[in-house]
């Protein structure tokens, strides 16, 4: 069993209190534990978020910082890591929910050699969120068993656990600031260098679904910084491998013309309250070969 632990919050406009006092009871109860919370504010716009958030200190062993800047997913992550004094850190989304009460005992005496990742369940939700609909298609690929079959592909930092040193050894890179795939590239990066990612069934919740709109411009985004890096990504991104595996040119002409006529009504749908998750993949595939003109 792990007797040192650094858990590592980033947030950006998250309201991750109720998180933090689940995790201080959990560690609180845990003989001989040595351990420590730290939450950092990527630059948050929401005042009101800072000054709750300012009250964190005031639990045990929980220290809350806050940076003016908004440095990006990537680099905000490597920072919590130079933070950390911990040789085991666990690095949590501010916005996923702690579901089972035994979460960081079982990450303490799991049978972990260099990572550890132990995925998301999907909450409850409404027919007419886009991002349920979603996550509750791509749910039973969140379970352990399915994640094994391809476990660099299958990592997320929204809930994973690493010895520190290779983290320090292996950061994120620090050029993916915007929405997406910053995780992907790493598992990649972690497949070369022969470190290990274990896939455990110790999830969080994830509960909290932003608004239509909201979903699909951070989709986009996302699209964006996957055509950026795509070399990077290849092989590690179903939506590249089967854009590449489109040989005619004039198929892909068709997609990108249909896009062109049709893009603003299956968005005009997609952000409504009857979001169909067909045109959510047509919607996809469009945009992103629309990026190449």
């Amino acid at each position: 069993m792990k007797h040192e632990l650094s858990i590592l919050i980033p947030i950006y406009n998250d309201d991750c209190r109720e998180m933090v006092k689940a995790l201080s009871c959990q560690a609180e109860v845990i003989e001989e534990l040595k351990y420590e919370i730290i939450v950092a504010d990527d630059g948050s716009d929401n005042s009101q978020l800072t000054i709750h958030h300012s009250e964190l200190s005031m639990l045990p062993h929980v220290r809350y910082i806050r940076r003016e800047q908004n440095a990006g997913r990537a680099a905000i992550r490597n920072f919590l890591c130079r933070e950390a004094q911990y040789e085991w850190v666990l690095f949590l989304d501010g916005d996923m929910t702690i579901v089972n009460n035994q979460f960081i005992r079982q990450y303490l005496e799991a049978e972990v050699k260099d990572v550890a990742y132990g995925g998301y369940c999907v909450g409850p939700g409404e027919r007419t969120c886009l991002r349920y609909l979603y996550e509750k298609e791509c749910e039973p690929m969140h379970q352990a068993k399915e994640r094994r079959k391809r476990p660099f592909q299958h990592f997320h930092t929204s809930n994973f656990l690493v010895r520190r040193d290779i983290m320090q050894t292996y950061p994120l890179d620090e050029r993916f600031r915007h929405y997406g795939y910053e995780d992907v590239l790493w598992g990649k990066q972690l497949r070369k260098a022969g470190i290990e990612i274990t896939h455990l069934d110790n999830p969080t919740g994830f509960y909290d679904f932003e608004d239509n709109a909201h979903f699909v411009s951070k989709t986009e985004e996302g699209l964006r910084t996957l055509f950026t890096f795509c070399k990077e990504l290849r092989g590690y991104s179903q939506l590249l491998t089967f854009t590449d595996g489109i040989h005619i040119e004039a198929v892909r002409g068709i997609i990108k013309l249909w896009h062109r006529l049709f893009g603003s009504l299956e968005r005009k749908n997609l952000c409504g309250r009857s979001p169909s998750l067909r045109i959510f993949k047509l919607y996809k595939l469009g945009y992103y070969l629309s990026l190449k003109n």
